[in-house]
């Protein structure tokens, strides 16, 4: 008997520690953030294309790739590749693939399909003969055949064609890997969370100061900023994986993952948002309690143009109205004080603005130091970053030229630069209110433990996570296919 098991154990082993190919998929713009989290996970063979990233690697990684990215929508796992220019073509090949090893008599399955091809006119056509190859290969084998549930079906396959060149995929995560599992209320036009976070990434921000969004909406900016503060991870709140339904699934393997605390660390500084909206603040505030951070996230009702002062140091990163989904009385207006309230209140802080339109950009009256181009869901945006800093541009570029940028900056509070520039606002931390903890809390990190891991069980039965032998439960879904 020892033998035997020793065997089994062996065979277990080999294929825990066997490496295939993945694919990553994200938003457009995010493909070199995502590059960079895959390899700190420790993949290989990384390759960046257009929304995607593949990688080869072995189940754990598949595993934390999942459980870690926060730019990724969802991971794929190649299983067969092959030309096709037509749907017979397509029904044939896929009858080819040894299917019982992913699939089994009594799972359900369902067919996505993601087609840039002039010979494939019709997806759904494709889904649909890819759909009956499967349901043919069994019968033929088995005389029996596992149900289509388009809803929440056990496993999701995945069949990519760029022009004649087909992919057969399996779907480790299936619904997409934005839906964090924290949202429980949202405003008209809510951020996407993986394009949150990769703004937030694009920054190079990682928690080393305060984080600012002074139109935060549902605090979606602020959650994904104190989580990457915290270095938490993204899937910590999700119900479930698609992976955790597969043949092959390894229990113990992931509540290992899931249960490493190893990675987490300290954050010492705060994330600070406002809207002008109150019902929309209190939408927020219901986000930040059932993402487990009102310690790091502080939220108030007002407007921008009555900012007057702001916690240093820090970093302002915001998604105002672009007048397409949410509207603005006098958009352009609202942009042109934007620009105002960044040149006076916002000194020493790179701002960061994901916008629409140039016009709107023109009307903030900055230069940009950098520009990134980002998908909005259909809209093609730019995010902007504004480096503030005291004293006129002019200025500080002829410091820096003469190789005296450190000094200027020291300088730069000098009285008699002070009286150049007259009508300042008074900066963040006056005499009379450095020690007022109210005001503004400079608290060290505490010995409390980091925000307690919570999960779900459905919309009316919201309670804590604390048994962490399990996952949590599996509950019915719908299928969510992002743009």
């Amino acid at each position: 008997m020892l033998p035997e098991k020793a065997s089994i154990y062996s065979e277990s082993q080999n294929k825990m520690s066997e490496t295939f190919e993945m694919v990553a998929k994200t938003l457009y713009g995010l493909e070199d953030v995502l590059a960079d989290e895959l390899s700190a996970l420790g993949a290989k063979d990384l390759q960046i294309g257009k929304r995607m990233v593949s990688f080869t690697g072995d189940k754990e990684l598949l595993y934390r790739s999942n459980f870690y990215c926060r730019t990724a929508l969802r991971i794929l796992k190649p299983v067969y590749h092959f030309k096709a220019k037509d749907a017979d073509t397509v029904y044939h090949e896929t009858k080819k693939v040894e299917w019982e090893k992913y699939l089994s008599l009594d799972k359900t399955f369902a067919i996505d399909s993601v087609i840039y091809s002039e010979d494939f006119n019709h997806s759904k056509f494709v889904a649909y003969r890819t759909k009956d190859a499967i349901a043919d290969y069994f019968m033929d084998k088995f005389g029996k055949r596992p149900s289509v549930r388009v809803n929440n079906p056990d496993i999701y396959i995945n069949i990519h064609i760029s022009h004649n060149d087909c992919t057969l995929s399996i779907d480790s995560s299936g619904e997409s890997l934005h839906k964090r599992g924290w949202r429980v209320a949202q405003t008209e036009a809510p951020l996407n969370e993986v394009l949150a976070a990769g703004m937030i990434l694009k920054t190079g921000w990682r928690g080393e100061s305060n984080f600012v969004d002074p139109m935060c909406g549902s605090a979606t900016l602020l959650i994904e900023a104190a989580m990457i503060g915290l270095n938490m991870a993204p899937g910590l709140y999700r119900k479930e994986f698609a992976f955790q339904k597969w043949i092959d699934y390894d229990d113990k393997l992931f509540n290992r993952i899931y249960n490493d605390e190893s990675l987490e660390r300290e954050f010492k500084f705060k994330c600070y948002g406002s809207d002008i909206n109150p019902a929309v603040i209190e939408i927020a505030r219901e986000n930040v309690r059932n993402a487990g951070l009102p310690k790091y996230i502080e939220l108030e009702v007002k407007p921008f143009q009555q900012y007057t002062e702001a916690p240093q140091p820090g970093i302002l990163v915001t998604n105002p109205p672009y007048g397409e989904r949410i509207s603005s009385k006098d958009l352009l207006g609202l942009y042109n004080m934007i620009g105002e309230r960044l040149k006076h209140v916002f000194s020493g802080y790179k701002a960061w603005i994901l916008s629409y339109k140039e016009e709107c950009f023109d009307k903030i009256g900055l230069r940009p130091c950098e520009k990134i181009k980002l998908m909005n869901g259909s809209l093609e945006c730019e995010f902007r970053c504004y480096e503030m800093f005291e004293g006129t541009n002019k200025e500080f570029k002829k410091a820096l030229n003469r190789g005296k940028g450190d000094e200027y900056e020291k300088k730069r509070t000098d009285d008699r630069f002070r009286e150049r520039k007259t009508g300042r606002p008074e900066k963040r931390f006056t005499s009379e209110r450095r020690n007022d903890d109210d005001f503004f809390d400079k608290r060290k990190f505490s010995d409390e433990k980091r925000p307690a891991k919570m999960r779900y069980r459905d919309n009316f039965d919201k309670k804590r996570f604390n048994n962490k032998k399990s996952f949590g439960n599996k509950k019915n879904r719908r299928r969510y296919d992002e743009e």
